[in-house]
């Protein structure tokens, strides 16, 4: 049986040092280089490099390097429960649409843990099991060989050079119907992808299984352009989840063409993001109001002839005559003071989409803290700025975290 793999948890801004013990997992200076190596001259938002070691940023995921997982976890409080977090990561991507809450939740009760990992593995694998039970795609496709049998079209040149003696053959083109299809040999790379990464003992056995039943392929180069070509029509549709999944799995892998042994494979998110988008889906699953909208853009400066730079608030909600822009900020507020280029950001979506109140949202438990725009020549308060903190869940209750999120911007919408 596999041995379970290293896992090191750490919170997003933390760093790894070399030699430093984790959880009771080392981080090796092998581990460093290959992280070295994936930065490259084009470098990632991922992770910076310091004296030996590494800073993460403010994106959050899982990078595997060899046998070592690093889990990079959000924090936007002092507590340092990996579980919690973790809990809450996989929670948001959930309900952003990430991974699909029934196949998660069915891979909670046969996974031992919740890592990221093992959870697109497990998703994965669902998917193709789904798949062979269904029964793989097919396609026509021309190819050319010796047959026993004349049909298609007669090769008479590779007939008469390979079948002089052999009188019985004929070397022919012709079409045959069968699974090498594209979708399908993309599926397959994958598949050996995840055997030759993964730890858990529970899905090397099915992978194990699936690659019994799973037809032998020819291999296949994917790019980012070859999966924007992807056409899914009624056959091919339900492939589509299984074929996002290879797409990030694939795109996301960096071989160690050095030692063979400290492959590299990145699944991060810009937690901004999805604070933004799991706030925008709460509001307008549970949130009573006219219009609720993602991230409307206007033009407010260019220069002749070339493309105008944009505003695009977060979230604009309107209810009644009132208009209200949203911002949403993944970070810890230590006190009710927003940064200086965070307010010069509200003030220009005010006047620009016209709304009566600016909020800035932040993850935390202290509500509504009131300000205003203050006009000095006037001497008068204008246009509203509120600071608004929403709560915080611990992914157990998806539906509750994002009702106690609705319900305080009902408390709090003036």
């Amino acid at each position: 049986m596999q041995q379970r793999r290293n896992n090191i948890a750490v919170f997003e801004h933390e760093c790894l040092k070399v030699g430093h013990i984790y959880q009771g997992v080392e981080f090796k200076k092998k581990h460093l280089e290959s992280l070295e190596q994936y930065l490259g001259e084009k470098g990632t938002p991922y992770f910076s490099l310091i004296h030996n070691g590494v800073r993460f940023c403010e994106f959050v995921g899982a990078i595997q390097v060899g046998g070592l997982t690093i889990e990079v976890l959000p924090k936007a409080d002092k507590s340092n429960d990996t579980e919690k977090w973790r809990r809450v990561l996989i929670g948001m991507l959930k309900k952003v649409g990430t991974f699909t809450i029934s196949a998660t939740s069915h891979a909670n009760l046969r996974l031992k843990s919740n890592h990221i990992l093992d959870l697109y593995f497990d998703l994965f694998t669902t998917e193709v099991e789904s798949l062979l039970h269904k029964g793989l795609v097919k396609k026509y496709r021309q190819t050319e060989g010796n047959l026993t049998t004349l049909k298609g079209k007669l090769n008479f040149s590779k007939h008469i050079n390979r079948n002089l003696i052999h009188q019985e053959r004929f070397y022919v083109n012709h079409t045959i119907y069968d699974q090498q299809h594209p979708l399908n040999q993309v599926l397959y790379k994958t598949i050996h992808l995840i055997r030759s990464i993964n730890n858990n003992p529970i899905l090397s056995s099915r992978i194990g299984s699936i690659l019994l039943d799973y037809p032998e392929l020819s291999d296949i180069t994917v790019s980012d352009p070859w999966f924007n070509r992807i056409k899914y029509n009624r056959k091919t549709e339900h492939y589509r989840k299984a074929i996002e999944i290879s797409r990030l799995l694939l795109l996301n892998y960096h071989p160690d063409l050095r030692h063979g042994q400290n492959h590299v494979l990145a699944l991060m998110f810009d937690m901004n993001l999805l604070w933004e988008k799991f706030v925008y889906i709460s509001l307008r699953k549970y949130l009573k109001a006219d219009a609720i909208l993602p991230q409307q853009k206007k033009s407010y400066w260019r220069i002749a002839g070339r493309t105008a730079v944009k505003l695009k608030p977060d979230i604009i909600i309107k209810r009644g005559d009132t208009t209200y822009v949203i911002d949403t900020k993944w970070k810890m507020m230590d006190r009710p003071r927003p940064a200086d280029d965070d307010l010069r950001q509200m003030y220009a979506y005010l006047k620009y989409f016209q709304a009566e109140q600016a909020i800035l949202c932040y993850p935390g438990e202290n509500g509504m803290s009131p300000g205003n725009f203050y006009c000095e020549e006037c001497e008068k308060e204008r246009y509203k700025c509120n600071l608004l903190q929403l709560p915080i869940g611990e992914g157990t209750n998806i539906c509750n975290w994002q009702h106690a999120i609705c319900e305080t911007f009902t408390r709090n919408l003036a």
